[in-house]
């Protein structure tokens, strides 16, 4: 388990969805309300502008890609913006670097495609969203119909609102059930964290 702050990075994009990055930001944020100084959570984008997501949502972003460290946890969204998003050379390079260190890399829906393109999920287990699923297989990949998969280092999880369930299988991993229990309770969202995802 973690003992310092985590850093945690969430890549967003033009028409990345909402709920997909704004579900695991509050999650990982909101552990700091109970045990203070456990995470730092930052926005990274390919440029440092205004984002316009999918349904108009209006986001500056924290860092550029060349602007970041090397953060603990990374987390990739989906979301329409995906099909360009997941193209970029800048973007895979990221994710890439990023995989080289970080403790996690993480993908929520239709994310696990930018993984995918970075070359992280050949051979893995993973998933994404439901009517996704046949091209995500296209990608030598082991599907698994679960809301979370974690396969070593990388963990993506389902459709949209699995983002929830993603960021509280990431506080487990990093601080423990309590801690992640804790959490789940204070945001109303009834689930049994010891059981969340699979656990190879």
């Amino acid at each position: 388990m973690m003992s310092t702050m985590v850093t945690i990075g969430i890549l967003i994009f033009p028409e990345v969805e909402e709920l997909d990055f704004v579900g695991p930001f509050e999650v990982l944020s909101y552990v700091n309300k109970i045990k203070p100084e456990s995470t730092t959570v930052r926005l990274i984008a390919e440029n440092q502008g205004t984002i316009c997501a999918f349904n108009g949502m209006r986001i500056i972003p924290d860092l550029s890609l060349s602007d970041c460290p090397n953060f603990d946890v990374i987390v990739v969204p989906g979301g329409k913006g995906r099909l360009v998003a997941m193209k970029s050379a800048a973007i895979r390079g990221f994710i890439r670097s990023q995989a080289k260190t970080a403790k996690y890399i993480a993908s929520v829906c239709t994310g696990a495609f930018l993984l995918a393109e970075a070359g992280l999920l050949t051979g893995k287990k993973a998933t994404t969203y439901h009517s996704a699923f046949p091209e995500l297989e296209s990608y030598s990949v082991h599907l698994v119909r679960s809301k979370v998969v974690r396969d070593g280092k990388i963990v993506t999880s389902a459709g949209v609102s699995s983002g929830l369930e993603l960021g509280l299988y990431l506080l487990r991993e990093l601080f423990g059930v309590p801690l992640a229990q804790e959490v789940a309770g204070k945001i109303e969202y009834e689930i049994d964290v010891a059981t969340l995802g699979n656990r190879p």
